[in-house]
């Protein structure tokens, strides 16, 4: 059994945005007992995490470390055609992935206690991104 969703979010410049409510909302409203939830973006310049949703800090140290590993406006670049963020944004989404899976059970997703799934936008402008959820069972 299968069911598949397509959510949209409206992000800001450089977020990490928490959609484990929306994925969570999918799971609950299924007829599925058990399975798997995939959850992809369909764009090339922002990726998907599961990480720390606690502390907001880690997630701002997460961007330290991208920007630190896929710098705006590196001279090294070639692809720049929409600006100095180009380039970085889809190295970025390299690191951070594009799918995550979560395990669900009894209408709830079997994350750890201090887990929750992001959606980084890595453009220094705000985006509308889908993202594809798909329940497996």
């Amino acid at each position: 059994m299968a069911e598949q969703h397509t959510l949209h979010f409206i992000t800001r410049a450089r977020e990490s945005l928490d959609i484990t409510g929306e994925v969570a909302a999918r799971v609950r409203e299924s007829a599925i007992a058990a399975g798997v939830a995939h959850v992809f973006v369909r764009h090339t310049s922002c990726g998907l995490a599961i990480t720390e949703n606690a502390d907001a800090t880690v997630r701002r140290d997460l961007e330290t470390l991208l920007q630190r590993w896929a710098p705006d406006g590196d001279p090294a670049y070639r692809h720049d055609l929409e600006g100095d963020d180009d380039m970085a944004a889809h190295a970025r989404s390299l690191l951070t992935g594009v799918s995550v899976s979560v395990p669900f059970a009894g209408g709830r997703l079997l994350l750890g206690t201090w887990q929750g799934i992001y959606l980084f936008e890595h453009r220094a402008q705000g985006h509308r991104r889908e993202v594809v959820v798909t329940l497996l069972g």
